[in-house]
């Protein structure tokens, strides 16, 4: 068979969105409290009181804290993974022997059966020991083989593939390619049907773990014939199978461990019965995968806040600068207080998904994909604060540090490590998009068809009716609520304790006003609110900042009437949530007071050629090379440097 000469497939905008809209998971079966916040009805009830897991999970997943704590405290050098860009084999071997593979396997298949709350909770402690251990695991587990197979695997592919994953094989996802990233309709890597196989031609980029991996889930588009669908369609690929080249081990700012390349693949045969699901099905796999895969992120960002919060309190504390400790100047104060509140309504808000996420009563894709915008972007504020508290340490390397008889703290390298996270597993600009996507559903379902420019004047005509019946009685819904009567969650100020129900109240008078401010652009934006991303970025960030704070209120109290620290607890989620009401506050006024329309001018007269006078006076270190590299399909001319775990 002759190797596919296509290039990069032609699309417009709107074949990238119909792609994309065709990928998402339509129906709401199951409710949403995020979804429900997005439309201004702040449905408490949901998440309160806190879900709590079994017993038997609690006993189960402790055990295995316990001995991954061990592991991590003296088998892990942080230092030396570091130094050598490297997780030495003796350390990932130690890992499968723990049945760190199979944290969410299973049992009868040989893995350890964890909840999601366990799981977060793993990722978090040994990502704390070192973070790209937890991006290796994380994404073994959140994204590679082990999740899309339980999901969309037929049984004989269970029985086959999640023993391996769970103590030996190291797996990888392959989605984007070196000119494709958030927009799969672009996908260039093919899977032609021959007999009872599939042969895949393509390269893909930073496949994080493609280095060292066993097997793969490949990305790849099946050509659409005359009897076969075609699209998009994932693959469980043998990851050395004869024509898979691994052409470089990427190097990056951060995560200096991470097993992340470049893979070629020249007419690979891949059986058909190592498709998942239908052909076409891959970009719904993908992001039904990603629902709670997405909670690994901000499950690390929780590990780093809490680290950085020791830090910050041990150095705070013996530093003194003009006769006191440094942490009692009120600049730094403030730093303390912003990443010890943070760290709080972090833990709740991840601690929150995953419990919901394992009862599965809720549909938790907004919420999941919120604790990883918000904790991507709150991780890497943490780190740079602890960073600004260390001073000149802090720019510090921890082998510098420690070269000149200082305690070796490598917060410039956490700071470096979690830069990643705001990009991994959908940029926070992607991320706003498509939770703004999410948050307009309801919208679109009902009044889609009156913006649409390809609909019909008797479908407008229908749509009308619908929206009408629907905004009229929504809209009233919006003026009035529980958040402004004095007495409501009176249940969040127990005696002897900060009120809590203050926050409340204003979570719930702000969905409302956020549900109108969604409202108001979309109709005076209608079919240009898609391309509005300032806009719809603040009113993601607002509901995000409501989530959190809902969360926090939610974990104080259950940690009070729990008896666990409660009077700390309702503390922290004070501080917090009177810190994230002036972020809303600002947010809000952001809304319709903003540079938007001035940064669209500047970025045309930037592209057009207007300003290039003020890039003069300076020199470029830039090496020579393509913008993007060549991925025309074809044999591999380089050595492969693929290198299995043995």
């Amino acid at each position: 068979m002759a190797a596919p000469t296509s290039q990069q497939p032609s699309v417009t905008e709107r074949e990238a969105r119909q792609v994309a809209e065709a990928a998402r998971e339509q129906g709401w079966r199951k409710p949403s409290f995020a979804k429900e916040l997005f439309l201004g009805r702040f449905r408490l009830d949901l998440i309160h009181p806190h879900p709590q897991p079994a017993g038997e999970d609690v006993r189960r997943g402790e055990e295995f804290l316990a001995k991954l704590r061990d592991f991590c405290e003296t088998r892990i050098d942080s230092a030396r993974i570091e130094r050598e860009a490297r997780i030495p084999d003796e350390v990932i071997n130690g890992l499968k022997e723990l049945g760190a593979l199979g944290m969410k396997i299973d049992i009868k298949y040989g893995g350890l059966g964890l909840t999601q709350v366990y799981y977060n909770r793993a990722l978090a402690l040994v990502g704390s020991a070192n973070p790209a251990i937890g991006a290796l695991l994380s994404a073994h587990q959140s994204i590679g083989v082990p999740q899309p197979l339980k999901i969309f695997g037929t049984q004989e592919q269970k029985d086959t593939f999640l023993p391996r994953c769970a103590r030996t094989d190291i797996t990888a996802f392959l989605l984007t390619e070196p000119d494709v990233g958030s927009d799969p309709a672009r996908l260039a890597t093919t899977a032609v049907p021959d007999g009872d196989s599939y042969v895949l031609d393509g390269v893909k980029l930073w496949t994080t773990n493609g280095v060292v991996a066993d097997l793969l889930v490949v990305m790849a588009r099946v050509p659409k014939t005359e009897g076969r669908k075609g699209g998009i369609t994932a693959f469980v690929v043998e990851a050395d199978s004869e024509g898979i080249t691994v052409e470089n081990r990427n190097a990056f700012m951060g995560l200096r461990g991470l097993e992340n390349g470049v893979t070629r693949f020249h007419r690979v045969r891949v059986p058909a019965a190592n498709r998942i699901g239908p052909e076409g099905a891959g970009l719904k796999i993908a992001l039904t995968t990603l629902n709670t895969g997405r909670l690994s992120l901000p499950a690390m960002c929780v590990g780093a806040g809490k680290w950085c919060l020791k830090i910050a309190r041990e150095w705070s504390a013996a530093r003194e600068q003009w006769g006191k400790p440094v942490a009692f100047h009120e600049a730094v104060g403030q730093k303390i207080s912003f990443i010890a509140a943070t760290t709080f309504a972090l833990e709740a808000v991840v601690d929150l998904s995953s419990q919901m996420a394992d009862e599965n009563r809720n549909d938790i894709r907004i919420e999941a994909a919120l604790a990883k915008l918000y904790g991507s972007e709150m991780g890497c504020l943490m780190a740079d604060e602890l960073v600004q508290i260390r001073g000149g340490r802090g720019f510090e390397t921890a082998e510098s540090l420690a070269a000149r008889g200082e305690r070796a703290v490598p917060a410039e390298q956490l700071l470096r490590d979690l830069r990643i996270n705001r990009i991994f597993e959908g940029s926070t600009e992607i991320m706003h998009l498509l939770i703004a996507r999410e948050a307009v559903d309801a919208h679109l379902s009902v009044a889609g068809d009156l913006i649409d420019p390809e609909k019909s004047l008797s479908d407008k005509a229908k749509a009308g009716a619908k929206a009408g019946g629907f905004y009229a009685r929504w809209l009233p819904k919006l003026v009035a609520g529980p958040g402004q009567l004095p007495t409501s969650y009176g249940e969040f100020h127990p005696d002897g304790h900060v009120d809590l129900s203050g926050h409340l109240r204003y979570v719930e008078r702000s969905a409302r006003k956020l549900a109108r401010s969604t409202f108001y652009a979309m109709s005076r934006w209608q079919g240009k609110m898609e391309t509005k991303q300032g806009f719809l970025g603040r009113i993601v960030d607002i509901g995000a900042e409501l989530f959190a704070m809902s969360a926090a209120c939610v974990r104080a109290e259950h940690l009070r009437a729990t008896g666990e620290h409660g009077r700390e607890a309702y503390q922290l989620a004070d501080v917090f949530c009177s810190q994230s009401r002036v972020r809303v506050d600002e947010l809000f006024g952001r809304l319709w007071h903003n540079t938007d329309e001035l940064d669209r001018k500047v970025t045309k007269g930037v592209l057009g050629g207007s300003y290039t006078w003020l890039e003069e006076g300076v020199v470029d270190p830039s090496g020579d090379g393509a913008w993007i590299a060549d991925a025309t399909p074809g044999p591999s001319k380089r050595e492969n440097v693929h290198r299995p775990i043995r």
